[in-house]
């Protein structure tokens, strides 16, 4: 049982990282990069928001893991 739930909790987190990159790329109304210093501190941003997410599931992975036994 807990398989099925860490299984279905890591489904849903990938989801919402598709989510949140899909949303990232997406330029808001309104502020789309005037230039190149523009578009490379926005690419700096999704970067480092990028390793955030991907150090969050590393840790949850260590957690599930941990877990299991």
């Amino acid at each position: 049982m807990e398989d099925n739930r860490s299984s279905r909790a890591l489904a849903r987190i990938e989801q919402a990282l598709e989510r949140i990159e899909t949303a990232a790329r997406q330029p808001k109304p309104g502020s789309a990069p005037s230039g190149a210093a523009d578009f490379e501190r926005l690419r700096v941003k999704h970067d480092r928001l990028q390793a955030a997410v991907q150090d969050s599931l590393g840790q949850l992975d260590l957690l599930i893991e941990g877990t299991q036994g």
